[in-house]
This record gives C-alpha cells, structure tokens and sequence, in this order.
C-alpha cells in the first residue's frame, strides 16, 4: 500500500533542488529553435538521478524513462519559451531570476520549465520509494512548442511510434486538473490589386480598399461564433496586416491578415475555413483563403511541416486516466482538486485533439504568468506537483487492471 505521507516528506526534502534545477534552466536562453543547452541541462539532472533510459530524439526532444512494464504512460513539459519582450518591463533579469523562500522568478518559470523540475523529481521519488509497477513511465521535455504547439507529438507519435495510455501535461494549472482547451487555427486572407501611381489611383486596383470590408465583416463573425458549455466559445480576432506596393506614392497591389481563430468544441478546419469562405465581403474581392504552415528547423537542424491547425480537445471527467490524477491528489492532500480548462493552446492539441490519447494537466505555476515581465513559480508548488508525479503511475495501472 502507498505510504502517501512518505511520498509528500521525500517530495518536500527535494524543494532545494526542484529549486536549484529550475534556476539553471531559467538561466539558459531556451526560445523556440535554440533549445540545445537547456535539453543538456535536463539530460545531466536525469543522469544524475538515475533515470533508466535517456535519449535525444532526431527533433531534440529529451525523453527520459523509469521502468520497463507493458503500460506505457507519458508526462510532457515543453522546454522552450517566448522571448523577454521589453526589458524595461521587468523588475529582475529574466535569466538571473530571483528567488526567496516561496517564489521563482525568471523566463520559464511556470511556462513551463517548472514542469520539468518536478517531473525529474518525481522520477528521483519512485527511485528512492520503489514505487514501479508494471509501467514504463516516459517523461517529455519537448522543443518548439511556443512556435508551433503540438508539433513535437505528432513526431513522437508518428514517426518514433510512442503511444502512451495517457499523457500529464505539465503545463501551468493554477493547483487544479485540467482536461481541455479549445484549438486554433492561423489563417491567411489575401487580396490583390492593381499598382499605379499614387496621384492617380483610379488607374489602379486598391488591394488595401479591397480587405477593409472584409475587417468589419470578420469582427462581425466573431460575435456569431459557437459556444460550448465546458470550454466557452469560439472567437476570431486579425491579428497581422501586411501590404505590397510599389512605393509611398503608388496603390497597393497586394494585402494580407492574419487571423488567430480559436476553436471550441464542435468546430473545426472545414468549418471555420468555409465561414471565412462564404463571407460576401470575400467573395466579391475574390480573396484567397488558407492556413498558414509551420516549416521552420528545430536546433537539430530537423525540418517537420505541419498546417498550422491545432484541434480543440476535451477528456471526459469520468476518464480513468482524470479520475486517477483525481484520486492521487485527494490521497495525498485530503480534498478536490479543481477541475477546470486552459485559457490557452497546449500540445494536447495533437495528443488528444489529433490522436485521440487522453490528456491530463496538472503543473507548476499559473496560467497569468505565461509570457508576462517578471513571470513567477511557487516552490510549493513544485512540491505538491512532484508528489503527484510520483504516486500517479501506480494508482492509475492498479485501478485499471
């Protein structure tokens, strides 16, 4: 029987170097396609704590796993992150970071290296506890999510053939379990026109004139979009203009947006790409519509084009893999945990959106802190999350045997 307390004391004893890990990863820029030294970092602390298997994957994703039994379960924490944005913004130096006795402060922090800190412990507290089963645990530190979320999945699932029973995302969950998001899409709309000189441009086709009434009839589709009661509704919203034209003093002879188009449950590529489609506004500019792709190489140099469409995704309350991330919070810490979604897209847009494997969320951290000046994690939660990791493997493959 799981000694739940054991599991929480060895977790705590090890906040000093969940701490000092996450420290050295913040300290190492790590922004989509620059990922090399931090997957080092990672791979020393997984040596260092006596991982069975580690290896580096042709993408350079670091997957690190315990134990070698026929149920095979996944955690994933993507390594990369966005940029600092405007320095000025920031009270501490976004790699030094800060630290006191209950917070990390740094570029990564919950979004989502703190992730990663805990799920290396965790595998450092099944070690020390004896706490393998009949699994074979695969732990994730996944590259170029920011860029381009779920990308890294399809690779592992795909081409490297790993089919988990069901993958903890380790993304930031406010101390709740998470179990959906909705998806998105980048769309581009483009028009053409006919370049002429400026001083007559009724000699010319305005390609900029063209895409204004299709603005306002974009912001007026966004208020007819579906709503879904669990994960909320479908929005819309253009996000990039660009333009062509010859000069300052000439028509411009191309324009094009961006559209960030998010997905609840029901939507869809077909459906969202044909509301566009079908707008009046287009069809008389005879507008072309399309997703963007995603073709840029990870620091590997390796190059895995995707559309840039990332599906909504739900895993039901009632769900072996939900109720066991439930139950092993409710052992260790004597009541619920919140059940709840994320605001924003994670890589379970390909896990669960795409292939069908559940996804479970349940990390560091807090949502509000991904991508904002001074981002924070709390070491308690770091404990509480390697705790989790720890006794989760067990409790699952025994309730589903």
């Amino acid at each position: 029987m799981l000694d739940f307390n054991e599991i929480k004391l060895k977790a705590e004893a090890y906040k000093k170097d969940m701490s000092g890990f996450l420290r050295d990863m913040i300290s190492i820029p790590s922004e989509s396609g620059d990922e090399k030294k931090v997957v080092l970092r990672i791979k020393e602390e997984m040596q260092k704590v006596g991982f069975d298997k580690i290896k580096i994957d042709e993408m350079g994703n670091i997957h690190g796993t315990i134990g070698t039994g026929k149920r095979i379960i996944a955690y994933d924490a993507h390594i990369d992150t966005v940029g600092i944005g405007n320095i000025a913004n920031w009270k501490y130096d976004p790699y030094k970071g800060y630290e006191d006795d209950n917070i990390i402060v740094g570029r990564g922090a919950s979004d989502q290296e703190g992730g990663m800190a805990s799920m290396v412990y965790a595998g450092k507290i099944i070690k020390d506890l004896g706490l393998q089963d009949d699994y074979t645990l695969v732990m994730v530190g996944s590259v170029q999510e920011e860029d381009c979320d779920g990308l890294c999945w399809q690779y592992i699932i795909k081409e490297l053939g790993l089919k988990p029973e069901f993958v903890v995302s380790t993304e930031p969950t406010d101390g709740g379990v998470y179990r959906g998001q909705r998806g998105r899409m980048e769309i581009k709309v483009s028009t053409s026109g006919i370049s002429a000189h400026g001083s007559a441009p009724e000699r010319g086709d305005n390609a900029i004139f063209k895409m204004a009434p299709i603005l306002i009839e974009l912001q007026e589709l966004h208020t007819k979009l579906t709503e879904d009661k669990f994960l909320g509704k479908g929005s819309l919203t253009v996000s990039e203009i660009f333009f062509s034209s010859p000069s300052r003093c000439a028509v411009a002879d191309e324009c094009s947006i961006s559209i960030d188009r998010r997905l609840t449950k029901g939507e869809d590529k077909e459906l969202a790409l044909s509301q566009i489609k079908s707008l009046a506004s287009v069809k008389k500019a005879g507008a072309n519509v399309e997703l963007y792709k995603y073709q840029k190489p990870s620091y590997t140099g390796f190059v895995y084009p995707t559309e840039c469409y990332f599906p909504s995704w739900v895993t039901e309350k009632n769900n072996k893999a939900c109720e066991a991330v439930v139950k092993t919070y409710k052992n260790l810490f004597n009541k619920d945990p919140k059940i709840d979604k994320w605001t924003f897209s994670t890589n379970g847009v390909s896990i669960t959106g795409m292939f069908g494997i559940p996804t479970i969320g349940f990390g560091p951290g807090k949502e509000a802190e991904a991508h904002a000046p001074n981002e924070k994690t709390w070491k308690e939660n770091l404990v509480t999350c390697a705790a989790v990791y720890a006794a989760l493997p067990i409790i699952y493959v025994t309730d589903s045997d």
